[in-house]
């Protein structure tokens, strides 16, 4: 499966966008629905209301149909149907006429930006609220109104989606991102449609490694998928990425796994650098999404994160400013090739040992030229004494890769070559 541009990519989040996520409901099924037509081989599962995990249970199914807002004068001033960020999500239904003063306990806006709608989450303690912008809360004038939300909390389940691609080992590469947002298009569309593309690439492709990969509602999902699969994971992932927040057009960010020194951490960083030198590092001390789950004490899993802007660090981020003008098809098909890369590196990050005693004869083996001058070497027949140079049957190839300053993904057909002469041998 090739990808061009990421016009494709930006198209699924189209189809998304209007679509009313959360944690649980009809929402997370409608959007698991749409990615299984891009990836048929994806599983649901669903998890029953009340299921013990660690030490969580899974809550009461959400779902709503409508909510508004109607001033004295009949005019609604909120609408649900407008934008599906103006409930507080988890809301318990309700249908009164009140005062302005006992709506605005049940109101949230941003001073800061008075143009941007909130988003607000009440998952774990029963109350209903609307959001707005400042300016639309300003405007309210005195007098009664009647609020209305139609929802139902009931005993259900929570919904996430399995793909699991089989590679030649049982090692595998874990990669997660989660499907609990309504429309923001940064913060959640681009994780799970770069990644259901990553996924048809990755099925494409031959491979190694086995993938799993998993689209939860955050925070809740991946400690039910820990609860379910920890010691598989613990026994089988060699690597993974938690992917979110890769749509918009700035710097690229990365956030390291608690170790701070797995093989994803490695491949990632290195990626970066020769993909997008500005990038910037952050330290696990900045965490905020499933990370937080899968490298905790006792999981500890190598998970890192490749993002665009990073969660948290933008105005738009948690409002109706996160909408598909904030992301494009640059952005989304920029972070798709730096995954992409990830995983290239990972499957090609192999130990090597050379097969002589000093330097070969690369000339007649056509891998230099016979000129003897320093200045006639191409980039390969650099790359060429360099690998030999450091192939030693214990480094494997990122080690070499990075002492040499070179993208691992330019050295695999200098490997290939030195294996074709019998130069390398893989330990």
């Amino acid at each position: 499966m090739e990808l061009n541009n990421g016009k494709d990519i930006y198209n699924l989040c189209e189809k998304l966008w209007p679509i009313t996520r959360s944690i649980t409901g009809s929402g997370v099924r409608e959007t698991l629905g749409i990615i299984q037509q891009e990836i048929p081989d994806l599983t649901i599962h669903e998890v029953l209301t009340g299921t013990q995990c660690f030490d969580w249970e899974i809550p009461k199914e959400w779902n709503i149909r409508d909510a508004y807002i109607i001033d004295q004068n009949g005019n609604k001033v909120i609408d649900f149907k407008n934008s599906n960020l103006h409930v507080v999500s988890y809301s318990t239904p309700v249908n009164r006429t009140i005062s302005l003063l006992e709506l605005q306990q049940h109101l949230y806006s941003i001073p800061e930006q008075p143009n941007a709608i909130p988003y607000v989450t009440s998952y774990y303690q029963e109350r209903w609220g609307f959001c707005l912008s400042e300016n639309q809360r300003r405007a309210l004038v005195e007098g009664d109104y009647q609020v209305c939300i139609d929802s139902e909390l009931s005993n259900g389940s929570l919904t996430y989606g399995e793909l699991i691609i089989p590679g030649k080992s049982k090692k595998e590469v874990f990669l997660s991102t989660y499907i609990c947002h309504p429309s923001m298009a940064n913060n959640e569309l681009s994780g799970p449609t770069v990644t259901t593309y990553l996924a048809k690439w990755i099925q494409s492709q031959p491979r190694e490694y086995t993938y799993r990969i998993i689209f939860i509602p955050e925070t809740i999902g991946s400690i039910t998928y820990l609860s379910k699969n920890q010691q598989k994971l613990k026994e089988n992932v060699s690597a993974g990425f938690n992917i979110t927040c890769v749509g918009d057009d700035n710097a690229y960010s990365f956030l390291p796994s608690r170790n701070g020194s797995t093989l994803s951490d490695i491949v990632a960083k290195h990626v970066l650098k020769h993909h997008a030198k500005d990038f910037k590092e952050y330290s696990f001390l900045d965490r905020g999404s499933d990370e937080r789950q899968y490298c905790s004490p006792g999981v500890d899993l190598p998970i890192a994160s490749i993002m665009r802007t990073k969660y948290g660090e933008y105005e738009q981020y948690h409002t109706s400013l996160d909408n598909l003008d904030f992301i494009s098809d640059k952005g989304l098909y920029g972070a798709f090739k730096a995954l992409t890369l990830s995983i290239i590196c990972i499957e090609n990050n192999k130990v090597y040992k050379y097969t002589n005693l000093c330097e070969p004869q690369l000339g007649r083996r056509g891998l230099r030229s016979n000129v003897g001058a320093i200045n006639n070497m191409t980039q390969f027949n650099k790359d060429v004494t360099n690998v030999l140079a450091y192939a030693d049957g214990k480094k494997d190839l990122i080690s070499i890769a990075i002492e040499t300053d070179r993208p691992l993904w330019e050295l695999i057909i200098v490997v290939e070559k030195l294996v074709e002469h019998n130069l390398l041998i893989e330990v």
